[in-house]
């Protein structure tokens, strides 16, 4: 009996063995030649581009060739420097007219002459806000800048990748024979 589920699970191995090759096997030729890819692979350019932008927000944007990119730069960067450069002159402002409160003479805020009347409370109250802002606002220009910087970087490494149209997803719905339910499974095809 040991002998014959021997014979069994060889008959059936051998089926199974050669079923596996019944695919359709697709006829290759082997060239004498290589093919060389469409595009040139740089290992410094991600460097560089991170390098330009760090010298000129924006340059390194349009090392990529990413030409659009660079007026979003500009607005991002000239704004965080736009909200910095107003909250500091609010904050010389506020500071001035309440070193002329202290010392007892007349400031923007007074309220004689037709001026806004500020309390020396409110003076210190607009310091302090107006230096939280400016410094948050020093904060986002300087993430802004370092955020430019590693998006050209990680742009030019993108720029790299071999993306053709032989390495592509297509996925499919297959429906059994036999109850015309779909199969659920995964497929990847490299063309060749």
């Amino acid at each position: 009996m040991p002998k014959m589920k021997l014979h069994i699970y060889i008959i059936l191995t051998f089926f199974t063995v050669f079923s596996g090759y019944a695919q359709k096997i697709a006829n290759a030729k082997i060239a004498d030649t290589i093919i060389v890819a469409d595009y040139e692979f740089k290992p410094l350019s991600p460097a560089r581009a991170a390098f330009y932008s760090a010298v000129l927000p924006g340059l390194g944007q349009a090392f990529n060739k990413k030409y659009w990119k660079i007026p979003v730069v500009w607005a991002a960067m000239g704004s965080g420097i736009y909200f910095y450069h107003t909250n500091n002159d609010n904050f010389k402002r506020a500071r001035t007219a309440y070193k002329f409160r202290i010392n007892e003479k007349p400031d923007e805020f007074d309220g004689l002459n037709g001026n806004i009347f500020l309390s020396k409370d409110a003076l210190v109250s607009a310091q302090k806000s107006y230096k939280k802002d400016r410094d948050l606002s020093l904060l986002v220009t300087v993430g802004l800048y370092i955020l430019q910087i590693v998006e050209a970087s990680v742009n030019a490494h993108l720029l790299q990748l071999n993306v053709d149209s032989n390495l592509s997803v297509s996925p499919q719905i297959i429906h059994n024979d036999l109850n015309n339910k779909p199969i659920v499974g995964t497929s990847i095809n490299f063309n060749f």
